[in-house]
């Protein structure tokens, strides 16, 4: 007889945790071998029971599921890790995958999926909802086709727009609550993706776009 999969469970919730290792226990090919309600226990439980699956809530208090993922792909890179989560945004999925998962799941998926899920990311693929996976091929591709037409990212557009309005670097900063050093960047990226020379030359840009009538 093979291994069983040997799973890691995280999340919050301890009735959510102890539904899933109720739920994965009745399978003979997996094994649930411990239980985090946070992402710091997970870093730890992880270099403890190396898990083979770790199987957790993307929202959690301290840290995110997106937020701990780095550090245990980067610690354990054979250790594959099945995101759970309410958002069916695909967005989230892609930003999921992005940061190193293995297979994204919607809490609200039915019992055999999970287990499906678990056993896929297992054996080395990639798991998302078919569904779900539909809908992040269609944005793949939309993007795609709006990157062709402008080749600004939403964040970009927000900056230019406040460029052209005559805000500071400082106040893009506050107004959008990312850092100075960020707004310069962007603004650096959009002059260079643009090739403008001048805020004059941006103003008309934004004009042209329509972005000052938003």
């Amino acid at each position: 007889m093979p291994e069983p999969i040997r799973v890691l469970i995280v999340d919050d919730h301890a009735v959510v945790r102890s539904g899933l290792r109720l739920l994965l226990a009745q399978e003979s090919d997996i094994e649930p071998v411990g239980e985090a309600g946070t992402g710091r226990e997970a870093v730890f439980q992880a270099r403890d029971l190396k898990p083979d699956v770790i199987l957790m809530d993307v929202v959690m208090p301290d840290q995110t599921g997106l937020d701990v993922l780095p550090t245990l792909v980067r610690e354990h890179p054979e250790t594959k890790v099945l995101l759970l989560s309410m958002q069916d945004d695909p967005r989230y999925v892609r930003e999921a995958f992005a940061a190193g998962a293995s297979g994204y799941v919607l809490k609200e998926a039915a019992d055999a999926e999970v287990v499906a899920a678990v056993r896929e990311v297992a054996r080395g693929g990639r798991y998302v909802n078919p569904e779900l996976g539909a809908r992040l091929v269609a944005a793949e591709a939309d993007a795609e086709r709006r990157a062709e037409e402008d080749p600004l990212s939403d964040r970009e557009r927000e900056v230019l727009r406040l460029l052209a309005l005559g805000h500071t670097n400082q106040e893009i900063a506050k107004q959008l609550y990312i850092s100075v050093r960020t707004a310069e960047t962007h603004r650096a990226h959009i002059m260079q993706k643009l090739r403008l020379q001048s805020r004059a030359e941006l103003v008309r840009y934004a004009l042209a776009q329509g972005l000052l009538e938003e």
